[in-house]
């Protein structure tokens, strides 16, 4: 019996560890998920490059992404990516040839539901600065608006709506979204791939602990 109980006791400090192990994998996941992101894999100052921007739905009250405008730092060129179910228009200064901002436009019925996201891609020209901010305005179907465009916290910390960003590369070298931030492609994946990892880890020693006390049962 003591013998027994001592397997017993074993499992379930397993069963705890995976617990905290799981619980502390989801403490990896980034709230930075919910936010608007920018990214891309050839951002170069001066440069052309395909710029993703990832937008979640993030209504409480059930209403769909209807529309998302972008502000540009007056470009020279933006085209954006065909996208079934949304139309999109550039803002262009006729006279300076410049590109302003540019919406997407769900099609009537359409948009982004809730607990889900899209990604909208726009090929443009960036500007010869350390860092691009994509100012982007999102709104629902109940009318509700959420403007990202708040700069980073002094001292690096994340508002409450940071502004999708990127830093940009000096020569062919790829750059990575800084979202206020970072690339959710990159450092999101990472850390979702890390919970993971930690989770799964987490129910592999719970049931090899459970399975070693049934094994004792028997014998």
């Amino acid at each position: 019996m003591p013998f027994q109980q001592n397997w017993t006791w074993r499992a379930l400090v397993a069963v705890a560890a995976a617990g905290t192990l799981y619980a502390g994998s989801a403490a990896f996941t980034p709230a930075a998920w919910a936010h608007v992101h920018a990214s891309s894999d050839n951002a170069v100052r001066g440069g052309t490059a395909l710029v993703t921007f990832q937008v979640p739905n993030e209504s409480d009250k059930g209403a769909a992404t209807t529309t998302l405008t972008i502000v540009l730092p007056d470009v020279a060129s933006a085209r954006t990516e065909t996208m079934p179910g949304w139309t999109a228009k550039l803002d262009r200064d006729a006279a300076s040839g410049t590109v302003h901002s540019v919406t997407w436009t769900a099609v009537a019925g359409g948009g982004i539901p809730v607990d889900q996201f899209a990604l909208f891609r726009l090929s443009v020209q960036l500007p010869n600065t350390d860092t691009v901010s994509f100012p982007a305005t999102q709104t629902y179907a109940d009318g509700s608006v959420v403007k990202w465009d708040q700069p980073p916290l002094p001292g690096g910390g994340e508002p409450e709506h940071p502004v999708p960003m990127l830093t940009l590369a000096t020569g062919p070298a790829t750059a990575h979204e800084h979202h206020h931030a970072s690339a959710p492609t990159e450092h999101g994946g990472q850390a979702d791939n890390a919970a993971r990892l930690l989770g799964g880890a987490a129910m592999i020693v719970a049931a090899v602990g459970i399975c070693l006390v049934l094994i004792r049962r028997r014998t």
